[in-house]
């Protein structure tokens, strides 16, 4: 992989199907740091629409 590749998934990965697993804990992941920034958006957002009147 190049040197400025950042590998991006919302997860769950289907490993061997999707993506390998050397591709999903390269160096280049930041799949663990999107997993969990998309857990709290979901959050927000469900928060934000449930306090609707």
């Amino acid at each position: 992989l190049g040197k400025k590749v950042i590998i991006m998934h919302p997860g769950p990965i289907n490993r061997g199907v999707e993506l390998t697993s050397d591709v999903a804990d390269s160096e280049h992941s930041i799949i663990l740091q999107q997993v969990e920034n998309g857990v709290a958006i979901r959050m927000a957002v469900l928060y934000l629409l449930a306090a609707r009147k």
